[in-house]
């Protein structure tokens, strides 16, 4: 095992929430490339769960643990730095690993604020109880997120985008499974 790095379990809740892009100067920081805009996941675990990178040249195998000692915004990146990841070899042998946070350490959402991924797979109908879907993704299109839908459609797989903004979306009930909106079929 690399230094810094200790055997573990990849919890069940685990998220990938972004990759090691490369090493960064000479102690043993590296740079995070975070999957979302606002990569708070990373900010807020101080332990991290590393996958080897699916292709390319693999430098440990299995789960390992990661204990982060400081995460920080660096120009238009995310740097940080680890214990036992103390010069910048060991640095680039953490190149491309997949980093995974458990769900549970992820910092509460405000009133209204929901994450990407647990509207994934959410059912979703309109005002009148008619079945629109399921979310399979989200798109950020600059001003505004775009939930994409999943449903039958003749024996086949059709898409339906909705804006995820307060005019089409009248509720979200993450223990129900379902977003209500205002939207119809024929759209």
């Amino acid at each position: 095992m690399l230094p810094g790095l200790e055997p573990a379990e990849l919890p069940a809740d685990a998220i990938e929430v972004g990759r090691v892009a490369d090493a960064w100067g000479i102690k043993g920081w590296f740079k995070v490339l975070p999957y979302s805009a606002d990569p708070e996941a990373l900010f807020s675990s101080k332990r991290w769960f590393l996958l080897p990178t699916e292709k390319g040249v693999k430098t440990f195998s299995g789960t390992a643990q990661l204990a982060v000692k400081e995460v920080k915004e660096h120009s238009d990146t995310v740097v940080a730095c680890a214990h036992g990841v103390d010069d910048r070899t060991a640095a680039e042998a953490l190149r491309g690993a997949r980093i995974f946070v458990a769900r549970s350490n992820f910092p509460t959402a405000g009133d209204g604020e929901y994450y990407w991924v647990d509207l994934i797979g959410l059912d979703v109908v309109n005002r009148q109880d008619e079945p629109l879907g399921s979310v399979r993704e989200l798109l950020s299109t600059g001003p505004q997120t775009v939930l994409v839908l999943e449903y039958p459609q003749d024996g086949k797989t059709g898409e339906r985008m909705i804006p995820f903004v307060s005019a089409y979306v009248d509720d979200v009930d993450l223990k129900a499974r379902r977003i209500r909106v205002d939207w119809q079929t024929d759209y």
